[in-house]
């Protein structure tokens, strides 16, 4: 008897009927013997309207008040979902993420796992039970409710699968897979049949939303495999796994882009052991993440460093950066939120010269500025003007989709 963990996102639990549908899904797993542990996110856009309420009350709300109120949306999902199952005749109960033993750190809105305490879970898949748990939650040792951050429902799955040594982790969405490009952008993009962990971390660390990017990193540690489907269809999905065949590592997977780009120049930094630190371990204190980091070569001992944050923490950045640039006698600190970025991805690119060669031909002759350029060994990255992404990954697709 296998433990197959599944979850559903918030278009596939929208509604009343959408509900019911996935909980003939779920029946339909159950009569197969299975034990099933279902996450949920919340309905359709339920935390954005969660959020909006608390901005209406508070302009700045309390970090540990807000995730107390947006960790409600998944409970209901939750219950609902219990309830549809006990209408059809299967015994099931849900469970918060605090019942269901997923222990955080104290980090509000962005919350780490720290371990997850499987015995409740357990103790009622034993009894026979369907069990439902809220997703993108947890508690701390203070026993507050935490959040994971938006999406971050996957995490949740893919833990409690870690946890509870399933068999797979089957994450459904309201798309059929992971594709070439986005397919609202690219309507002839391609799904995949199947992909690696490291090529699915790239897309989902720079724009791809089909998948939590933390949640692939858990996937890749402890070795499980995700399946991303579609809720709304039979089609197969794609499988993320680590023994990806050899011959699908001869070309760029797929196209990523990303529109939560913002840029931060501090001009005329002193160029001596310390500063970098000074100005990146603050930031890290401040649980901003900085992608992108490139510094100009040093003239006379004076450089200029740029960075990139998402849009939304640009605000939280600078309060962090202003500072420390009139301690360090800074020139100047200026910023550009209308940014966004597009990448190449696949593991035919290590060891195969020209691509980034033909990515740049491809931008210049649609006129594409690039002002950053980042890499890693299965990926490159263009920081462009917001207002020619879309372009961009056209572009981009079309030329690379020839191979």
């Amino acid at each position: 008897m296998a433990v197959i963990v599944q979850k559903y996102g918030g278009s596939s639990v929208a509604d009343a009927e959408k509900i019911k549908n996935v909980a003939r899904r779920i029946a339909a797993v159950k009569d197969k013997g299975d034990q099933v542990v279902v996450v949920v996110s919340a309905m359709g856009d339920t935390t954005d309207g969660l959020i909006d309420l608390a901005y209406r009350m508070n302009e700045h709300p309390d970090p540990r008040e807000l995730d107390a109120l947006v960790s409600t949306g998944e409970v209901v999902s939750s219950t609902l979902l219990a309830m549809a199952l006990e209408a059809m005749g299967y015994e099931a109960i849900s469970l918060t993420g605090a019942q269901a033993g997923i222990r955080t750190d104290s980090t509000h809105r962005r919350a780490r796992i720290l371990k997850v305490e499987s015995r409740r879970i357990e103790s009622e898949l034993k009894a026979g039970n369907i069990v439902i748990v809220a997703g993108f939650q947890g508690i701390s040792e203070d026993m507050d409710v935490t959040t994971l951050g938006r999406g971050a429902s996957d995490t949740s799955a893919v833990a409690l699968a870690a946890s509870l040594g399933a068999e797979i982790c089957q994450i459904y969405t309201d798309v059929e897979g992971v594709y070439t490009a986005d397919p609202r952008l690219i309507p002839d993009a391609q799904p995949l049949a199947e992909i690696g962990y490291e090529e699915m971390l790239e897309l989902a660390s720079h724009g791809a939303r089909v998948m939590h990017a933390r949640a692939v990193e858990l996937g890749e540690v402890y070795n499980i495999p995700i399946l991303v489907a579609s809720s709304f269809t039979g089609k197969p999905g794609t499988l993320i796994h680590g023994g990806v065949s050899m011959e699908v590592r001869n070309k760029v997977r797929s196209i990523a882009h990303d529109l939560d780009v913002a840029k931060i120049t501090i001009v005329g930094v002193p160029d001596r052991p310390g500063i970098a630190a000074a100005i990146f371990g603050p930031l890290a204190e401040a649980n901003i993440s900085v992608d992108t980091i490139v510094q100009n070569a040093s003239v006379d001992n004076i450089t200029d460093l740029t960075f990139t944050v998402a849009k939304s923490q640009l605000a939280d950045a600078m309060k962090v950066v202003e500072p420390i640039c009139n301690s360090i006698n800074a020139r100047d600190c200026v910023t550009d939120s209308k940014l966004g970025k597009v990448s190449i991805v696949g593991t035919g690119m290590q060891n195969t010269p020209g691509y980034a060669a033909r990515m740049f031909r491809v931008l210049s002759e649609k006129e594409i500025n690039i002002q950053l350029i980042t890499t890693s060994e299965i990926r490159i990255t263009c920081i462009i003007d917001e207002a020619k992404v879309k372009d961009a990954v056209r572009a981009l697709h079309h030329a690379f989709e020839e191979e």
